[in-house]
């Protein structure tokens, strides 16, 4: 069974996810609560439940907060929504997983995003990506691609392995 508490945002019009509690592999967040859409998922939501292995997103979610998915070890591949605008710090912070796509709304990826994701592999980056902040793939030590704009900025410790970057015109 998965139970959430929900709070509604500063706008009045849409609603955070604060708690989550439960133990399924299968997460499914609701796309609306007293018929409000859901856009923010909560920081530390779903920390530490090492059980998930898939979540499905609501089309209406642009906010993931700071280590939302923080510890999920089960956690391999995810889909995010188009809707998707922000990731704050360590959102995938010590997941396993192995690749992921960024939609292309999201503008930055935050410092420590993928912070110690062992298995991260290959990463594509939305054409709205313009900055990666500092150690934002720290610990990513099998992260080989990277398919990111021309003209993307990349800071200088952003902590990527060499090699691992591939130019590509996004559109």
């Amino acid at each position: 069974m998965q139970t959430y508490t929900f709070k509604a945002n500063d706008d009045g019009l849409s609603i955070a996810v604060m708690t989550y509690a439960g133990d399924e592999a299968h997460v499914v967040i609701p796309d609306q609560y007293c018929a409000k859409p859901i856009t923010v998922l909560y920081d530390k939501l779903f920390a530490g439940h090492g059980e998930i292995e898939d979540i499905h997103f609501p089309d209406t979610v642009t906010d993931l907060g700071e280590f939302v998915f923080d510890g999920c070890t089960a956690l391999k591949h995810v889909e995010l929504p188009a809707s998707l605008k922000y990731l704050w710090g360590q959102t995938f912070a010590r997941c396993e997983l192995e690749e992921i796509i960024l939609p292309d709304r999201i503008s930055a990826i935050p410092p420590y995003a993928f912070k110690d994701c062992r298995n991260l592999r290959k990463v594509v980056c939305g054409s709205g990506l313009k900055k990666i902040y500092g150690g934002a793939f720290s610990g990513c030590t099998r992260l080989t691609e990277l398919i990111c704009g021309k003209n993307v900025e990349i800071s200088d410790d952003a902590m990527i392995p060499p090699g691992a970057i591939t130019w590509k015109e996004l559109k």
